[in-house]
């Protein structure tokens, strides 16, 4: 199993989190998205990512992208221990935190888009790092009340991490890179706290990727 990564792509810590959280055995092919105008745009990489972004696993015959589609791969054929949980209710409850950071928040602040302010509209670097941390601190205050308004677990939604906090994580940190107030977050910290001192977590770090910088 192989996991075209990125050391620093919320995305890509998405699924590091997700495999190690399940004891699986892969390995890194780093992608640099910056590096020489950013290796994803490479036409052997686009002959396997047309779209050209990372993650990308491959496992056996399959090659299949989008973080979201990996980690929901990952929890059907690896199914324990399950990332989301079987009651219906609960269920959405979990893929809807998890797709606010993943489709609401994530997006905005994805590289091609900081790219684009900067580089074809002229916005300065400041206005790039104020973009990002207005998104991310709306994002995450409405996150912040959703798990407030549950009774209080280890984690978001329970006792044990999973999808919510497969993608809380990467965007908690992406959150202290653009130096977002965190202060009124208290409940998004706490549970960032304790999943951070969980091995599997910590492996799954940008800092202890092999093309981290």
């Amino acid at each position: 199993m192989q996991l075209y990564s990125y050391w620093r792509s919320s995305s890509s810590y998405r699924v590091r989190i997700a495999l190690e959280l399940k004891g699986l055995d892969y390995g890194i092919v780093p992608v640099h998205l910056v590096r020489d105008g950013g290796e994803q745009h490479r036409d052997d990489y686009r002959r396997l990512n047309p779209q050209g972004y990372v993650p990308m696993l491959v496992h056996g015959p399959h090659r299949i992208t989008q973080s979201m589609a990996i980690i929901d791969y990952l929890d059907r054929v690896f199914p324990e221990p399950a990332l989301t949980p079987d009651d219906p209710g609960k269920r959405a409850t979990v893929l809807a935190f998890a797709q606010t950071i993943a489709a609401d928040i994530q997006p905005l602040q994805n590289l091609s888009v900081l790219r684009y302010l900067t580089e074809t509209l002229g916005h300065p670097d400041p206005v790039r790092v104020q973009w990002s941390a207005h998104w991310i601190y709306k994002g995450l205050r409405a996150l912040e009340s959703v798990v407030a308004e549950h009774p209080r677990h280890a984690c978001c939604f329970g006792d044990t991490p999973g999808l919510a906090e497969v993608c809380l994580v990467p965007q908690m940190y992406n959150a202290e890179r653009f130096g977002v107030d965190l202060d009124a977050l208290p409940e998004l910290v706490r549970v960032t706290n304790h999943c951070r001192a969980m091995p599997a977590f910590q492996r799954a770090h940008p800092d202890c990727q092999p093309d981290a910088e």
